[in-house]
């Protein structure tokens, strides 16, 4: 099991949750400053970004081994599209080991959404 930060499509409510199938949902957390969401194709992408002042909110869930083989396949891992890699959080999840879903390319003419995905 390892702990992971969704912060999209795969949040409890949206398009893509039936992802998350038979995980364990852990609360609501938020990054520190550093972080935005850009729009992609009707879906958002995480990325590193010192001028932010608010940090990226979402959802951390326990997901087991298959969970995370099965996200790597849907995120497009192998593709180059995302990269699961650990994420910096605020309490009460700060100091632990939470991955995420950085977006692995440009984001140039890409929308700004800020800290969170609506």
């Amino acid at each position: 099991m390892g702990l992971l930060f969704v912060y999209g499509t795969l949040q409890r409510g949206c398009t893509n949750h039936a992802q998350l199938a038979g995980q364990a949902w852990v609360g609501a957390a938020r990054t520190p400053p550093g972080f935005r969401l850009y729009q992609l194709e009707g879906y958002p992408g995480l990325v590193a970004h010192p001028d932010d002042r608010t940090g990226v909110s979402g959802e951390v869930w326990s997901v087991d081994a298959a969970g995370l083989e099965r996200l790597d396949r849907f995120e497009g891992v192998a593709e180059g599209l995302y990269r699961r890699a650990p994420l910096p959080l605020l309490p009460p999840f700060a100091g632990q080991v939470v991955e995420t879903y950085w977006y692995a390319r440009s984001v140039a003419g890409r929308a700004d959404l800020g800290g969170r995905w609506t």
